[in-house]
């Protein structure tokens, strides 16, 4: 693949996409913190609509979403993505 067909890929993004712009580091540190932050919403909703069914394996799945919003968190932690809902 040659470069112009490279470059000419690139520019075509798909629709409803918001290219993020790497050169820029606090523009992927706050589409990261965007996107970690809807993932823990989604599975802390996920988690509470479980705790309100009977299922058999509610409590394993339940387990399973916590390390991850654990892990998530963790992440944006570490990088300094304080938690923006609090402020």
């Amino acid at each position: 693949m040659d470069e112009t067909s490279m470059d000419t890929r690139l520019d075509t993004w798909p629709s409803g996409y918001t290219p993020v712009n790497l050169d820029q580091h606090d523009s992927v540190r706050s589409h990261v913190y965007h996107r970690l932050s809807v993932e823990v919403a989604r599975l802390e909703r996920r988690i509470e609509s479980l705790r309100l069914t009977k299922a058999p394996h509610a409590a394993i799945i339940i387990a399973t979403y916590e390390r991850m919003i654990e892990r998530k968190k963790g992440f944006m932690n570490k990088w300094g993505m304080e938690d923006r809902r609090a402020l």
